[in-house]
């Protein structure tokens, strides 16, 4: 049944759409979904999916989304233009996020008055119920199949290689061959009855493109689960909680992997569910003290529990790595949407005068190379790394550059004294600054018989770890660390500038997820006569380049996924800039920032401080 309402004419649109599912947690409906994007990236497409799912039990609403983009716009996009509403619970905020002249795809089994409907789309029913009643007897068959016999309908509403669709079948089942050839009846089925019933191809269409190229497509926690395994960490204590916690699985899949001699069978890793997340960083602190690499990977919460055992390693000087997938909060918040508020409650972690080096990757690409550039920043500093994500990086496939690495490179282990430098007779401070750079010479637990030794504390001590109250070795023991941090600002990836294509002095500064949608959003605002300079900020410390960066701009919008504006505030503070600068962008519903959005932020605000004409 074809419904055009006013005889709406359709959006013609190839290779550029949004597609949205609307569907019941716990329907299966997941794989199907995921199928017919991974379909598009086969044709040469690329796509950004992105899960929408509660936190709660099954039989809530969950949603799907598909942007299909040729030019490779990977972040959100902001409206559907073709929705696939298999969910009457959510039935009235599915349509209304359609765009005017966009598609609606549903289950027309039971007939719906007019009034339902809105009068500025192109209205598609099939009956689907109805299809699955007459060809399947078993409830839960009826469940599944409906989910591919709608993507089978979609092949033929948009165009799709359906030999790609039914070859992704047949590697999903690899192993279950007896679930292959029911599969594609299914599909069969809903092409066959689209292309019988339907208006085929509908005004989105897809055309095979080699737009992909090599790029690979995986979960930024993946991605960071396997940079940790390249950076050497051998050890991994966790306690379960969303976002985070595929990232540990990822890890431990990938241990089993690489990690595992061949000959003898044995372990080379040691992974541990901690009671709770107390636990897992203390023993990340336990395990980085006696020389191995560590980490943990938790969420808003976890990091609020954490805070004094970050306290205890910044102080004692102990190296960890600290994955932080961040949600919304505050307390549980919204434990499975998107946020990046966790900034400030990282950098100052802990109480007292204390400040943490943070990695701040875009997206799996970077995940990888931070993920294995945290530890190596861990032993170099002595200290905690934070590497900060986003549940839209984390949990969410995106296409990405393939990953490298270079054989040659080694483990920076940092400022070790050996047993040979202590036989000698060298001086060891376990908290002496030998040169300048606020680091001091550390011992791994049984270098030396006799030398080397020191105790570790967090309480505060002298140059060479001896306890004191001086207020005199208390500061210097401070003022180090601060020499440290500025150590840490020139080895932390350096902000990435994009020049504007005519000089300009509006920039933008952003970082994270939002990295996309803030590339996109410049072509928006390029396209209105608006040029803008953008600054990816990529770690914290911030080196010089950011503090140039807003010196040479009149205008500064600092784009970022919080109430708060916790990047402005770090660089208001760290920086001493003067705050009436720093314009705020901010989007914190817990959905990803848009490129329309930031486009109509900066827009509104450049046409309001433009002079009288």
């Amino acid at each position: 049944m074809l419904q055009t309402l006013n005889r709406v004419e359709g959006l013609q649109r190839l290779n550029d759409f949004v597609v949205k599912f609307a569907n019941v947690n716990g329907s299966g409906s997941a794989s199907a979904n995921a199928m017919f994007a991974k379909s598009i990236i086969r044709m040469g497409v690329p796509v950004a999916p992105r899960n929408i799912f509660p936190s709660n039990i099954q039989g809530l609403p969950t949603w799907y989304e598909v942007r299909v983009s040729e030019a490779g716009h990977l972040g959100a996009r902001g409206g559907t233009d073709l929705m696939v509403a298999m969910n009457p619970q959510t039935w009235d905020q599915d349509i209304a996020s359609i765009v005017p002249g966009g598609y609606l795809f549903y289950d027309s089994t039971r007939p719906l008055p007019a009034s339902r409907f809105r009068d500025d789309i192109v209205v598609i029913g099939m009956p689907l119920t109805e299809i699955c009643n007459r060809h399947y007897k078993e409830p839960r068959q009826r469940q599944l199949f409906k989910n591919i016999i709608y993507v089978g309908a979609l092949a033929a509403l948009l165009d799709m290689d359906l030999a790609v669709v039914e070859a992704l079948i047949g590697e999903q089942f690899k192993g279950k061959d007896k679930l292959i050839a029911p599969n594609i009846a299914a599909l069969h089925l809903g092409r066959d009855y689209a292309q019988n019933h339907l208006p085929c191809p509908i005004g989105l269409r897809l055309r095979k493109s080699d737009k992909v190229g090599d790029m690979i497509s995986i979960e930024g926690n993946a991605a960071a689960a396997l940079g940790a395994v390249y950076g050497g960490a051998t050890v991994c204590a966790w306690y379960p909680i969303t976002p985070s916690t595929s990232l540990a699985e990822a890890f431990t899949r990938y241990c089993e992997r690489y990690r595992v001699d061949k000959e003898t069978g044995e372990k080379r890793f040691g992974i541990v569910q901690a009671e709770d997340e107390l636990a897992s960083i203390g023993m990340v602190i336990g395990a980085g003290w006696n020389g191995a690499r560590a980490f943990t990977a938790t969420s808003g919460p976890g990091i609020s529990l954490m805070q004094e055992f970050f306290g205890l390693a910044y102080f004692a000087e102990i190296p960890a790595v600290i994955f932080d997938v961040q949600r919304a909060g505050p307390s549980t918040g919204m434990p499975t949407r998107t946020q990046q508020c966790d900034l400030l409650a990282c950098a100052y972690a802990s109480h007292g005068d204390t400040k943490h080096v943070l990695l701040l990757p875009e997206d799996p690409h970077e995940c990888f190379v931070f993920g294995a550039l945290a530890f190596d920043l861990a032993d170099r500093l002595q200290t905690p790394i934070f590497v900060l994500l986003d549940l839209d990086i984390g949990m969410n496939e995106r296409l990405t550059k393939p990953f490298t690495w270079d054989d040659a490179r080694r483990m920076d282990r940092g400022k070790v004294m050996t047993a040979e430098e202590l036989e000698a007779g060298k001086d060891f401070g376990r908290y002496l600054d030998v040169d300048g750079d606020g680091i001091p010479y550390r011992t791994y637990p049984g270098t030396h018989p006799t030398r080397g030794a020191f105790f570790t504390r967090g309480t505060s001590k002298d140059r060479y770890a001896r306890y004191t109250e001086q207020g005199a070795a208390y500061e210097d023991n401070m003022q180090r660390l601060l020499r440290k941090f500025a150590t840490a600002a020139t080895l932390v990836p350096p902000a990435e500038l994009r020049h504007a294509r005519a000089p300009t002095k509006v920039g933008a500064i952003y970082y994270g997820s939002t990295s996309a949608a803030m590339r996109e959003a410049d072509e928006m605002l390029a396209e209105r006569g608006i040029d803008v300079d953008l600054l990816r900020v990529r770690g914290f410390p911030f080196g010089e380049e950011v503090r140039r960066f807003i010196a040479q701009h009149d205008r500064i919008y600092v784009v970022e996924q919080n109430r708060d504006a916790q990047l402005r505030t770090m660089l208001v503070n760290e920086l001493e800039i003067d705050p009436k600068r720093l314009t705020r962008v901010l989007h914190y519903d817990g959905s990803p920032i848009t490129a329309q959005m930031i486009a109509g932020a900066i827009e509104t605000h450049e046409t309001e401080s433009a002079p009288a004409q």
